[in-house]
């Protein structure tokens, strides 16, 4: 029997033949059979026979559960897998839609698609109201369009900060459902 040099303990992943540091282990083969609860030792041994790494997949459990695996293969399909959830992961991103309170229909429209792209896309958007000049002692008419807004994107999206004065400005924050 040819014996592997001495490697260091797996500092991450699963611990593997004489890492595992319980006495017994509940046993799986490589073809997914139970092969019941056994000493640590035994179990190597039966691994080793079909050449392959006796491999702890659940330690927590009582007894803790191992495998008959390859621990090279083992650790490339888990290192794959890991690799392919970070890569479907969105981040959410926040998009600025910036309007005046005098906009025109027009305008309107055409911003409004944006925030429905936007949101679509599974971005947040926030919605910046410039005040300038004397528009500033009519927040109302701000507040006015800022529900309309609400109301027109109320089946794709909610609400995450309500309409606030933030200096010369208004905000309000939309997230997708």
């Amino acid at each position: 029997m040819m014996r592997r040099p001495m490697a260091p303990p797996p500092i991450n992943g699963p611990r593997y033949n004489e890492f595992i540091q319980s006495p017994k282990v509940r046993v799986i083969d490589e073809n997914g059979e139970n092969l019941g609860v056994m000493y640590t030792r035994e179990a190597m041994e039966q691994a080793q026979s079909v050449g392959l790494d006796l491999v702890e997949v659940s330690p927590n459990a009582d007894p803790p559960v191992a495998k008959f695996l390859d621990v090279g293969k083992f650790k490339y399909e888990a290192q794959k897998k890991a690799n392919l959830a970070r890569k479907s992961q969105k981040t959410q991103e926040i998009k600025e839609i910036k309007m005046r309170p005098n906009i025109d229909d027009h305008d309107y429209d055409t911003k409004m698609k944006k925030i429905i792209e936007f949101i679509g896309d599974g971005d947040k958007v926030k919605v910046t109201l410039r005040f300038r000049g004397r528009e500033l002692s009519h927040g109302q008419l701000g507040m006015i369009l800022l529900q309309r807004v609400q109301g027109d994107v109320t089946e794709i999206a909610k609400v995450e900060a309500h309409p606030r004065m933030e200096g010369r400005q208004m905000l309000m924050v939309l997230a997708p459902k």
